[in-house]
């Protein structure tokens, strides 16, 4: 039952990639732009954007199945909330501390991963209308970035 458990958080995690992506360029990017322009043409508004409402609406999914999964004797919707709510906290981890910077920590994280997630994002940040761009994942970088030459000039 632990197996299953944990292939259960694991396969939420995985799959909240595809649902990031899908969100992010076809609901941020079309349908809810309002909200996310503002992530992507900088206006001094101070620390929160409108786009941090995001948050919340990928934050809802992950509390209600880590509640109804606890108030079902930890069932499966227990777990598949658990892998929710953990890859919102990769993805605040990466794209707001790691790569925005809103707080100014893990600043010298240099290895070829790390490097290739913000070369894909600044590629994606360099379009600003919301039909243009590329690379609407966080955490599943193409290829492309991995090389050292690719991009250089959009860090």
């Amino acid at each position: 039952m632990i197996a299953v458990n944990i292939i259960t958080v694991v396969a939420a995690f995985i799959s909240m990639e595809g649902v990031a992506w899908f969100t992010h360029k076809y609901i941020m990017h079309r349908l809810l732009w309002r909200l996310h322009k503002d992530h992507h043409k900088k206006e001094s508004r101070g620390f929160f954007e409108h786009n941090d409402f995001f948050f919340l609406i990928f934050a809802i999914p992950g509390m209600i199945g880590l509640f109804f999964g606890m108030k079902n004797n930890f069932n499966y919707l227990f777990f598949v909330g658990l892998g929710i709510t953990l890859y919102g906290i990769a993805y605040f981890l990466i794209h707001d501390i790691f790569i925005h910077q809103r707080f100014k920590i893990f600043r010298k994280a240099n290895n070829r991963y790390f490097t290739a997630i913000r070369r894909a994002h600044k590629v994606h940040h360099k379009h600003i209308d919301k039909q243009d761009g590329e690379c609407f994942g966080m955490l599943w970088v193409p290829m492309k970035y991995f090389r050292k030459n690719t991009n250089a000039r959009a860090l």
